[in-house]
């Protein structure tokens, strides 16, 4: 404060002076707090956008890690399921020789497919284990009745009775099952030698109807030879063959009919002149 001033109007003056004076000042700590204060918060916003950025890092980091486990694991499931692939190619081929066996026995056959061969004759196995195993448990009844016996065989005579008829059916049913086993085994054995039969014979005819088709084929000319194994397409040849050169063959045996008319003619006349 300014203090002894000699006019009224300049200790006004004065006054208003300070007052601006420490106004300024007042604005200038104010200015200064401000500023201090917005560098604090850039310095914040700065650290905050720091920790964004490492978390949203950290987080691509965990997510391409995840990516790389899950390529590697159907990297494994795919090279497993390509080991099961060739496993069941490998099955089908050393498999193909038994389908083509089974195909030529259907064919010589009553059934329609392989599929229902193959049900027909699982359905024996099945029977003939069905057999074997009533029979297994008859023995199995037939021994544990007979210790019985011999256990109460002095104390029991009506119990004995009742296990001497027990046994009697046992041995009844064991002779029953035993006798449709062997009819089962004879019906195998029969399909068995039949097939057998008629695969050599498929054999034979397959041999005879390439014969016959070698001899025609030199014949007849072709542009393709027709596979050896292919005995439908070889009869098929052979027929045409046989159609083409039938007007031949009537031919011939009609020449020959004349042939053999004049000739008895003039034996006839032969003979009634010697006569």
């Amino acid at each position: 404060m300014i203090k002894n001033c000699g006019y009224k109007g300049t200790c006004l003056s004065l006054r208003m002076l300070e007052s601006l004076q420490q106004r300024t000042n007042d604005l200038q700590v104010e200015i200064k707090k401000t500023s201090d204060l917005r560098l604090s918060f850039d310095t914040f916003l700065k650290v905050e956008d720091a920790d964004r950025a490492a978390a949203k890092a950290e987080k691509a980091r965990k997510e391409v890690l995840q990516l790389d486990a899950e390529i590697e694991r159907l990297r494994l499931v795919y090279a497993e399921l390509m080991e099961r692939k060739q496993q069941q190619q490998r099955q089908i081929q050393r498999h193909g020789a038994y389908r083509d066996f089974m195909v030529r026995v259907v064919r010589m056959t009553k059934f329609d497919d392989v599929r229902e061969l193959t049900g027909h004759i699982e359905s024996l196995l099945h029977f003939e284990d069905h057999f074997c195993k009533r029979e297994n448990k008859a023995f199995q009844r037939v021994d544990q009745l007979k210790k019985t016996l011999l256990t109460l065989k002095d104390n029991h005579p009506l119990l004995r009775l009742q296990k001497n008829n027990q046994l009697s059916q046992l041995q009844t049913e064991i002779e029953k099952t035993r006798s449709e086993a062997l009819s089962w085994d004879r019906k195998w054995n029969h399909i068995q030698e039949t097939a057998a039969k008629k695969t050599l014979l498929l054999g034979r005819i397959k041999m005879a109807t390439l014969n016959l088709y070698e001899m025609t084929h030199d014949t007849v000319e072709e542009d393709k030879a027709v596979n050896m194994n292919d005995t439908e397409k070889q009869l098929d040849k052979v027929k045409m063959f046989i159609q083409e050169h039938e007007g031949i063959m009537k031919q011939h045996q009609t020449q020959s009919q004349k042939h053999d008319g004049r000739y008895k003619k003039h034996v006839k006349v032969h003979k009634a002149h010697f006569n």
